[in-house]
């Protein structure tokens, strides 16, 4: 996952935006959105640390490329862990709002 993804999930999550030093208005993508293009950016490195370790086994790959791959594809992890607790918790929170 790219830092910039990982920054706008995380603004998304606190309900701020990004400020991209334009005046023009962007159009911005949805919570939704957002969660699916980050679920498929850590799929996609998952896929590729699992590449990474068979070209390894196969005698192809570097050491150095595997640990690569693999600690992006944790750091990826960890991130959407992360905003689904933060999801989590919003939702309970607004479960225990009287109506």
């Amino acid at each position: 996952m790219n830092p910039m993804m990982a920054a706008k999930a995380y603004a998304a999550i606190q309900g701020g935006g990004m400020s991209t030093g334009a005046s023009a208005p962007v159009a911005q993508p949805g919570f939704g959105e957002l969660l699916q293009n980050v679920m498929t950016d850590t799929v996609q490195q998952t896929r590729s640390a699992e590449t990474q370790m068979m070209t390894s086994v196969q005698g192809q790959g570097s050491l150095i490329d595997v640990v690569t791959a693999v600690s992006s594809a944790e750091a990826s992890l960890e991130t959407v862990i992360a905003v689904r607790d933060q999801v989590i918790s919003a939702y309970q929170e607004i479960m225990r709002m009287p109506i």
